[in-house]
């Protein structure tokens, strides 16, 4: 007997309108099911093979700026991808907490609308003690973005930064 993966996530929220607005409009998911009298809403990033791995439903106790879960991690396919999304924060005003390269993976951390964090990430094909963690800008181009990551996984200073 074997764990074989994470199945799905979810969230208590105050806003679910709010809160299902942010996770289809801005970070792209599908609504895949919701019951309205439930206060519930389920979002998949790929409709056709899962039918969730997501959930937000209404009934959160705890203050908004409580810690909650430690994050919620988004997976994407390519260094453009992350660019996308660094714009897509910037015009939307979504708070960004740090862009970074952890060595396998370049991410960007980020806050929903109830402060829960979040981290949209390319997995990156290497072996790379953790924690390690960079700051790096994802407003340069993608080769510029990939020659920096390469350039901190060498340098000697300390591989953890802090988020400032």
């Amino acid at each position: 007997m074997a764990i074989t993966g994470l199945g799905h996530t979810g969230l208590w929220v105050y806003d679910l309108p709010k809160m299902r607005d942010f996770y289809e409009r801005v970070m792209g998911l599908t609504v895949t099911d919701e019951d309205a009298d439930f206060g519930i809403v389920f979002f998949s990033a790929k409709p056709d093979e899962e039918h969730h791995e997501f959930v937000l439903q209404t009934g959160r106790t705890s203050p908004i700026g409580d810690k909650q879960q430690h994050q919620i991690s988004w997976r994407v396919e390519s260094v453009e991808d992350l660019r996308a999304f660094h714009r897509r924060f910037e015009a939307e005003g979504v708070k960004v907490q740090q862009e970074v390269t952890h060595g396998n993976a370049l991410g960007i951390y980020f806050f929903d609308p109830e402060s829960n964090r979040n981290e949209v990430y390319l997995r990156i094909e290497r072996d790379v003690r953790q924690p390690f963690r960079k700051t790096i800008d994802f407003a340069l181009s993608p080769e510029e973005i990939c020659a920096e990551a390469e350039r901190l996984l060498s340098d000697g200073g300390a591989a953890y930064q802090p988020v400032q």
